[in-house]
């Protein structure tokens, strides 16, 4: 029977960079002695890696691949341990992950600032790797989004309430790391000015904002383009149509 052999020590999914060795562990108790052979999955293909018939694994990061372990004893019962992800990054910044990296999240991947109409999608990104591969949680304004759980934020239809600033944490059992803050617009999708202005009882706010920095006596500036853009957003939070000219 099946039970007679009981896995005491599940392999785990992990998330590194490529070239990365670390090594797989599954363990298992029976009644006679055990065999193990392990077995991989890339995309539908899966095969049995010849050679891999002890409990430890050795495995330099190639690409990302799932894997799991048989374990066999001698009366023909056989299971097998989870299927674990072995999530390789291609692409990873100089320094990452830190040389004494002991498998805490380090994040590889921040999302990136939205700007979304109200009925369309949203997605937000993010990647870290560790050791165990981290698990992840959105947060909105500080507030823990609970269905988000995934490396990608997603919300199908995004309502004016989704606006926000949006972060996510990765962690697993060496701590947490946290991505950068982003802020995500939602907002009607908006009309021409002067169809707007010419509508009856619709009222409108409309900033005309405009920054000079080329004058024709004096050093170019470069304050005039950062303020115009921090004064858009403000104004657009306020529920003004911003018109922003440069020079």
């Amino acid at each position: 029977f099946s039970t007679a052999i009981a896995i005491t020590e599940q392999p785990v999914s992990v998330s590194v960079p490529v070239g990365y060795s670390f090594t797989l562990r599954c363990r298992a108790q029976g009644r006679t002695s055990l065999q193990y052979q392990w077995f991989c999955q890339y995309q539908s293909d899966c095969r049995l890696i010849p050679g891999a018939v002890n409990q430890d694994l050795p495995i330099v990061a190639e690409q990302t691949q799932l894997y799991t372990c048989r374990v066999n004893d001698l009366h023909r019962n056989a299971v097998f341990s989870d299927w674990v992800k072995v999530e390789v990054h291609q692409c990873v910044a100089r320094g990452l992950p830190p040389r004494l990296w002991r498998g805490e999240p380090v994040i590889v991947l921040n999302p990136s600032e939205q700007r979304v109409q109200v009925g369309q999608p949203l997605q937000l990104h993010c990647a870290a790797m560790g050791v165990p591969a981290p698990s992840y949680q959105w947060y909105r304004n500080g507030n823990l989004l609970e269905q988000q759980k995934r490396k990608k934020l997603w919300i199908t239809h995004t309502k004016v309430s989704d606006s926000g600033t949006y972060l996510c944490c990765a962690s697993n059992s060496h701590g947490e790391h946290w991505t950068n803050a982003v802020d995500v617009h939602i907002g009607e999708q908006s009309q021409p000015t002067s169809l707007c202005c010419i509508l009856p009882g619709v009222r409108c706010k409309i900033a005309l904002l405009v920054g000079n920095n080329r004058y024709q006596h004096h050093p170019n500036l470069m304050a005039p383009v950062r303020d115009v853009f921090e004064l858009s957003h403000l104004l657009e939070h306020l529920g003004f149509q911003v018109v922003s000219l440069l020079d």
